[in-house]
């Protein structure tokens, strides 16, 4: 075999193991939604700038996201009964993650992305990070406290990472 053939097969190998690492769906779950809508599969809360701002109005009301069903709980009455705040539930509920050895997957992903985040998973990672740095506030362990800061750290430099230009 000639040394170029052999390289050509290197660089082969190389750009379909890379290409392969990029198809990986960052959130999995956002495929597989329990509560059988179609309309519901890979769900997505920000399609508008009112959008954008309903849920920066709802985080700034208070919103809390938790481990478990029924994860989300709005302060708000008037907010909370809003007829868009359904597909933040299924955000929330069935696409983010709360265990911390499934955050800690997904910001080594996101640390060895090359290319940015689809507007999709740019707002997931968010509604991550919020959801880690809600849950660091609660933690009192010591050792559990230290791998939560990690994870926000992480995410938030993801989230930084993702808006400077290239």
């Amino acid at each position: 075999m000639q040394w170029w053939a052999l390289l050509i097969v290197v660089y082969l190998s190389v750009y379909l193991e890379a290409t392969q690492h990029h198809r990986k769906a960052l959130y999995p779950s956002a495929y597989r939604i329990k509560r059988g809508t179609y309309s519901l599969i890979n769900p997505t809360f920000q399609h508008s700038v009112e959008d954008v701002n309903l849920l920066f109005e709802i985080l700034l009301a208070g919103m809390q996201i938790q481990s478990g069903d029924h994860t989300i709980l709005i302060p708000d009455e008037e907010l909370a009964s809003l007829r868009n705040v359904e597909k933040l539930e299924v955000l929330c509920d069935d696409v983010l993650p709360k265990k911390l050895s499934d955050i800690r997957r997904l910001t080594a992903e996101l640390e060895q992305r090359r290319q940015r985040l689809t507007w999709q998973d740019f707002e997931r990672t968010v509604l991550t990070l919020v959801y880690s740095a809600q849950t660091l506030a609660r933690v009192r362990d010591q050792r559990q406290r230290e791998a939560w800061t990690d994870s926000v750290i992480r995410l938030f430099r993801a989230v930084q990472r993702d808006l400077r230009p290239f």
